[in-house]
């Protein structure tokens, strides 16, 4: 009588168990699948609302400029302390297929949490010999949006968009260094550069570092 009570109680406590792990299974699919979803509503919506802005400015712009030849005016530049958490630009990289907006770095979208994220400290495109620094998650999950940096070489393009300019740059050059809190970042600085970070694929202990020189600037 022991054995056989022993031997339901092993059966119920695999069974216990094996329900725990399955309802777990799903909230963690769940979670992603939620996430994803969010993520897409986001980049959607702002994708809608930086070409309507765009569109808007152009409209915007020709007036302003009617105005101007009929009566010369002050115009009050935009408050340099506003911030916006809508997309102010985005990064291609056509290889790779990857689409992604970024915010303007004081944001508090700007997240690896949550965006690519544009590092304290980099110059946005349009600043000559400037380097624009951006680091993103790799692995898995819905924020893993540099999970295919690690398929770039040497001589692939990425492009940016931003201030109704596009920006070409080339990959002259690709490394790794170990995680020690901070990244040195080897650049020609004659040259106006795209820096993408990310963590090294199956290596918990290195980050890659992808550094791409600017060949060409044009309108939208």
């Amino acid at each position: 009588m022991a054995k056989k009570r022993n031997k339901k109680m092993k059966s119920t406590t695999v069974a216990v168990i094996g329900a725990l792990i399955i309802m777990l299974g799903g909230f963690l699919i769940t979670y992603n699948y939620v996430q994803s979803k969010k993520v897409y509503a986001y980049d959607y919506v702002n994708t809608e609302f930086f070409l309507n802005n765009n569109q808007e400015d152009e409209v915007k712009e020709e007036k302003k400029k009617e105005e101007v030849e009929k009566k010369p005016e002050v115009v009050q530049e935009y408050d340099s302390y506003y911030v916006t958490d809508e997309y102010i630009g985005y990064l291609s990289i056509p290889k790779i297929k990857l689409n992604k907006g970024f915010v303007d770095r004081r944001s508090k979208e700007n997240s690896v949490e949550k965006n690519i994220y544009i590092v304290d400290g980099s110059n946005y495109p349009d600043v000559d010999k400037g380097n624009f620094i951006i680091a993103g998650h790799s692995g898995t999950g819905w924020k893993a949006f540099f999970n295919d940096l690690y398929k770039l070489r040497k001589g692939d393009v990425a492009y940016i968009t931003y201030k109704g300019y596009k920006y070409t740059y080339r990959i002259t050059n690709i490394y790794k260094q170990q995680k020690v809190g901070k990244i040195a970042i080897y650049r020609n600085y004659e040259k106006t550069t795209l820096t993408l970070i990310t963590c090294t694929n199956y290596d918990s202990k290195t980050q890659s570092i992808y550094v791409a020189e600017l060949i060409n600037k044009e309108l939208e």
